[in-house]
This record gives structure tokens, C-alpha cells and sequence, in this order.
């Protein structure tokens, strides 16, 4: 097809598409808004290096180098069902177990960097900020006894009392992708159904099924083109001059 017959093709039910997907942006910021819980993130960052007094310590670039190398390692071990069970022995008041924990807090880092931050997802900011300082204080003293070296340092915690505002939902980002997917969607529905009809409607059609030439066509009748003048003539307002009938 041309690309006019597909502009032609969304015209014809250009309204029906907008009207579908304003309600399907309309449902959706709906569920954003009113439906889904909000979620907050608290982050901890750790550095791993050695805790060696400022006076004492030397830069050394292969220390550095190894310490990179361990984070890899130490991400692992955070993730270990065996650190969180310490968690959650630990801080029975955080009422959460092992696979919540595992659920609910990620740990990334920046290449080449020492540093490694420590996520944590939760209905309320206070409890993701105590979940997250719980994470990050028994990881730092397990390690010790798991590498026989104290070389992390929490950078900085998370303040259980700070004022944070949700990470999801985002209403009006669910709003508008809501709202342009369904778009692209209903358009290349149109476009199929278009595909799928085979039934004869304009004289291209004629020409592509049947390579035969259009002469005549017979317009679509309506159901007041089939009424006789005399029935014209009995609706007629007062004053308007009658129908003239002509009898064969």
C-alpha cells in the first residue's frame, strides 16, 4: 500500500483510536493514583578500604586495585542467604524474613570505584532507611570474620527521619507511556483488520481483485430515498406547495 491509503486508513478511525486510548490513560493514572501503594528507597553507601588511622596509611595503587577487585565478591556474599538470616536474627523488630530481605534491597556499584550502595524498597521511608542500616552494619562485621579483614566503612547511613518522597508509583509517567502504547497498539490493530478484510468496497478494489474497469456505481440508498411523493406529501408543511405526481 502507498503511504496515503495508510494515512487514509487512520483517518477513518482516528477518533475511535483517541477515544480508546484516552481511556486507557484515563484507567491507568486511575490505578497510579489510587490503586497502587507508593514505595520509597533508602540507600547506603560503603566503601571498602582499609581502616587504618589517617597518620598511619599510605596510598598504596595495588591496594586500591584489590579492593575494586573485591567488591564483585563482597556484592555476592551481601546477596547470601546467610548474611541476611544474621538480619533478620539481629533486628526482630524489623518483622521481615530472609526472602522479603532478598526481595526488597539490591547492592550495585561504579566501575573502578571502591564504593558500593545498598537499595532498599519499602512502603514507608523509616522502615527502608532502618532495613538498609541493618543491611550494611551486619555485612560490615560478618565480612571480618569471613575475610579476616576489616577494610569496609559505611560511608553514609540512611536517616530514618528524612522526608523522602516516593520512587514509584510515577502517575504521569504511567499516564503518558499508557497513552502512547496504546496508540501504536489500536493503530497497527487497524492496520491488520484493514489487512484481513477482503470485501469489496471501492473501485481499486474492483481493479486489484478483479483487473476489470469500474463504469457505474450504485450509490447506497437511504431509507427516504424509497418513499413515493404521496408520503412526502402528507409531512409536508403548511403553506409548501404538494408533490407533483406523475403516473406511468
Amino acid at each position: 500500500m502507498e503511504f496515503k491509503e495508510y494515512i487514509k486508513i487512520v483517518k477513518r478511525r482516528i477518533y475511535l483510536i483517541v477515544a480508546c486510548s484516552i481511556l486507557i490513560g484515563a484507567f491507568t493514572a486511575y490505578v497510579s493514583y489510587v490503586k497502587l501503594p507508593n514505595e520509597y528507597q533508602a540507600n547506603v553507601k560503603l566503601i571498602v578500604n582499609r581502616s587504618t588511622p589517617l597518620e598511619d596509611y599510605k596510598l598504596d595503587i595495588n591496594e586500591v586495585n584489590t579492593n575494586i577487585r573485591l567488591i564483585n565478591t563482597y556484592k555476592e556474599i551481601m546477596k547470601t542467604r546467610a548474611i541476611m538470616d544474621k538480619v533478620v536474627t539481629q533486628y526482630p523488630e524489623l518483622h521481615i524474613n530472609s526472602d522479603q530481605l532478598l526481595s526488597n534491597f539490591t547492592v550495585s556499584s561504579v566501575n573502578d570505584t571502591q564504593v558500593m550502595t545498598i537499595s532498599v524498597r519499602d512502603q514507608t521511608y523509616k522502615r527502608a532507611a532502618d532495613i538498609a542500616n541493618a543491611i550494611s552494619i551486619v555485612f560490615q562485621s560478618e565480612i571480618v570474620s569471613i575475610y579476616k579483614v576489616d577494610n569496609v566503612i559505611i560511608l553514609s547511613d540512611a536517616n530514618p527521619a528524612d522526608k523522602a518522597a516516593p520512587v514509584t508509583p510515577n502517575p504521569v509517567k504511567n499516564t503518558f507511556l499508557a497513552f502512547i502504547v496504546s496508540m501504536i497498539a489500536l493503530t497497527g490493530i487497524v492496520f491488520i483488520l484493514h489487512y484481513l478484510d477482503d470485501t469489496v468496497k471501492t473501485e481499486r478494489d474492483v481493479m486489484d481483485t478483479l483487473g476489470l474497469t469500474t463504469f457505474a456505481a450504485v450509490a447506497k440508498a437511504k431509507n427516504r430515498d424509497f418513499k413515493s411523493p404521496r408520503d412526502n406529501n402528507k409531512n409536508r408543511p403548511i403553506g409548501e406547495a404538494p408533490v407533483a405526481t406523475v403516473n406511468q
